[in-house]
């Protein structure tokens, strides 16, 4: 990590951002270094609850056992596994067996859904997740999540896209939380044109996260690039100011 970069971000956003939340990042590795293996838990936890802690400060690292929900398993990267009926487990249920979510109107429907999505294997036994001014030299972010309200989401929506010929540096595609965090955002990394992807719309998850909160999550080189491109964008202008001034 470019602990420069790491100043000069933190620096900017309390310039711009000051008195919002800091963003949490990840990387994959094979060592827990100095993250704290997070234990299995007791029964069905939804992996999104567990970073509270990380927002406060704490540095944890996940594994294939750290993880109890399937879809968490799968999102991040631990396995290819999905449980028997999961297309009637997202859309209508199974009468007298299975509970349905009722994401997704139809069997059929999660099924097409499921087969156009990539498949996506974690390239390091662990994952590791950190608060931005937790970061350490040897450690190598791979993506970077705000956790916010509308007013933050604004400035990082229009910052990222910014330097776009097109307008669609950011994108909304449906999935679990964990999937908009980590899955999404992961793959965005290999794109030309990476996006950010908006997330923390699935409802299962939303217990997890305050009743204003939604998540923007950044590929690294992309980040790099917004924290850049601020000193002469809009952040600069009276404009923002106004909307600071409301956030501070």
């Amino acid at each position: 990590m470019d602990m420069k970069l790491k100043d000069y971000f933190l620096a900017r956003w309390k310039k711009f951002f000051d008195g919002s939340e800091l963003p949490i990042i990840f990387f994959y590795s094979n060592e827990t270094v100095s993250s704290k293996l997070v234990s299995p838990p007791a029964g069905h936890r939804c992996f999104i609850c567990e970073l509270a802690a990380v927002r406060k400060g704490k540095s944890l690292a996940f594994d294939k056992d750290s993880v109890s929900c399937g879809g968490g398993k799968r999102y991040l990267g631990f396995t290819q596994e999905i449980m028997p009926n999961f297309e009637y487990f997202l859309s209508c249920g199974i009468e007298g067996k299975l509970e349905g979510e009722r994401y997704i109107k139809s069997p059929e429907l999660v099924r097409v859904l499921m087969e156009k999505m990539p498949a996506f294997r974690a390239p390091g036994r662990y994952i590791h997740f950190k608060r931005w001014d937790m970061l350490e030299k040897d450690d190598e972010p791979e993506v970077v999540i705000f956790f916010a309200g509308a007013d933050i989401l604004s400035g990082l929506f229009t910052l990222a896209n910014f330097d776009r010929e097109d307008a669609s540096g950011v994108f909304a595609p449906f999935g679990s939380g964990c999937s908009s965090i980590v899955y999404y955002p992961y793959l965005e990394k290999k794109a030309e044109k990476p996006r950010a992807i908006l997330g923390m719309f699935d409802v299962s998850a939303r217990p997890c996260v305050a009743e204003n909160l939604l998540t923007f999550a950044v590929p690294f080189e992309k980040f790099r690039t917004m924290v850049d491109n601020m000193e002469e964008s809009f952040l600069i202008t009276e404009s923002w100011g106004k909307v600071r001034k409301r956030i501070e």
